[in-house]
């Protein structure tokens, strides 16, 4: 299943090769909470193998749209199991708006013909 979400990117980690066949580079992006700005959200991805390098031409402080798949695995060691989720990325793209996040869209020019006419007054009493 696929899933996208706006945000701000805040970190950009370098790229980590685990071992000879896999590496992995993490970033981090805020999303505005618009019920109470005070408790935005911080989400971490990770981009894998050739997808690292969809960071590369974007800075801290750009607004990104991120393209991303929900993974999950079991993880077993010393007879203790564990489940871990990551948030894979696997496009990385400017957001279409230009706000910047939070920033409601501005609202459209004011033009007189967005007012229709006004009725004829009509004075009768019935």
């Amino acid at each position: 299943m696929n899933f996208e979400i706006e945000g701000n990117l805040i970190v950009k980690e370098d790229t980590v090769d685990i071992n000879a066949s896999f590496k992995k580079r993490e970033f981090v992006i805020e999303v505005i909470n618009e019920r109470n700005p005070d408790w935005n959200d911080l989400i971490k991805f990770q981009a894998i193998q050739d997808k690292c390098s969809l960071l590369d031409p974007f800075q801290l402080g750009d607004k990104l749209k991120v393209s991303f798949n929900i993974k999950g695995r079991k993880w077993e060691k010393d007879g203790r199991v564990n489940y871990f989720t990551n948030l894979e990325a696997w496009r990385v793209e400017a957001s279409a708006d230009g706000n910047s996040v939070g920033e409601p869209a501005p609202p459209p020019p004011y033009v007189e013909t967005d007012i229709p006419p006004a009725e004829p007054q009509d004075d009768l009493p019935f």
